[in-house]
């Protein structure tokens, strides 16, 4: 079946969409909508719609929201509504009481809704999920992720909390396949913004791996690094370059008998593996597909999508009352 496709918000992230979308099997970007109009040109002999009620009216089977942070519960709602199955950029929504009211307005049998948390279809995090999968490292005891760069010219609406490091505490809870405990973090205000563009986040998942997250875009450089660390060594997932490393734990004893006693480790071998290096965006686009299909379940959904805005929240709360959130019920 060939899945009638639309898509709202045609900017910097919705063009990127607007190519996967159309080289996709099994979908037809048939519609497209933004009251900013087309100004990279992605249109391509669509007419380009003036607002949601507008796409609905198209006859669309699929929806993907790429608009302003702001604006995805009142399209989403919409959307919903309309019995449209959707996808919607992350984070779900502005704040957890809209991401709520999102993903209750999906609750419904035969409609799915996703959150577009692409980092999870990255190809060093899908490996790094297919290791943890096999025992390599035996007991997880800590993740680590760091994620800096330059300021990005396309955000307006909102800080590097719910911009940046809304990815690296989905792919954290994916990745150890638990929710947070609870979280401390401290934040700073560097760029003369209404919002935050520094945090440093420490916490605990429930499963008892510790976890910290450096998230700027005030370094002058790239940088995106999911750490590992487990008894038997470490993975490094460099989701920049769509790498994954295996840092073993050495066999080699030592022989100096005040250091044996130490329960610590020694450097080990070091493997690069090979992986296949699939668009990001393009597995995000197929996993939505199969879903709508019912052939797949590997989509963000929309309750997974407001538990990671909990924990954002529950972040920007620390860093203004400097004490630690706690995240259970």
């Amino acid at each position: 079946m060939m899945l009638r496709a639309g898509l709202i918000g045609i900017g910097s992230m919705g063009r990127h969409h607007a190519r996967v979308i159309r080289e996709t099997e099994g979908m037809e970007l048939v519609a497209i909508a933004d009251p900013g109009g087309d100004k990279f040109g992605v249109a391509k002999g669509l007419e380009v719609l003036p607002d949601v009620d507008a796409l609905i009216a198209a006859g669309i089977d699929t929806a993907m929201v790429a608009v302003p942070t702001v604006y995805h519960e009142d399209v989403a709602i919409k959307l919903a509504e309309a019995g449209i199955h959707t996808m919607v950029e992350k984070p779900i929504a502005h704040d957890v009481e809209a991401g709520r009211r999102v993903a209750e307005a999906f609750d419904k049998p035969d409609l799915i809704g996703a959150v577009g948390y692409v980092e999870r279809c990255n190809p060093a995090i899908m490996a790094l999920r297919e290791k943890l999968a096999e025992g390599i490292l035996g007991e997880i005891y800590q993740i680590q992720t760091r994620r800096q760069g330059p300021f990005p010219a396309r955000i307006s609406d909102v800080g590097v909390v719910k911009d940046l490091a809304t990815h690296d505490i989905d792919l954290t809870a994916y990745v150890a396949q638990s929710e947070y405990e609870n979280v401390a973090a401290q934040t700073s205000h560097r760029s003369g913004r209404e919002f935050e563009d520094m945090v440093l986040v420490t916490g605990r998942l429930k499963n008892g791996i510790i976890v910290n997250h450096v998230v700027n875009w005030l370094s002058p450089f790239k940088e995106r690094l999911t750490l590992v660390t487990g008894e038997r060594g470490a993975l490094l997932a460099d989701t920049l370059n769509n790498d994954l490393t295996f840092f073993e734990n050495g066999t080699i004893r030592t022989q100096w008998d005040a250091v044996a006693q130490f329960r610590g480790v020694s450097e080990g071998a070091i493997t690069r593996f090979a992986i296949e290096k699939r668009e990001p965006l393009k597995v995000e686009q197929e996993r939505f597909r199969d879903a709508v299909n019912g052939v797949g379940s590997e989509i963000v959904t929309m309750v997974e999508g407001v538990k990671t805005l909990e924990v954002i929240q529950a972040i920007l709360d620390s860093s203004r009352t400097g004490q630690s959130v706690s995240l259970t019920s």
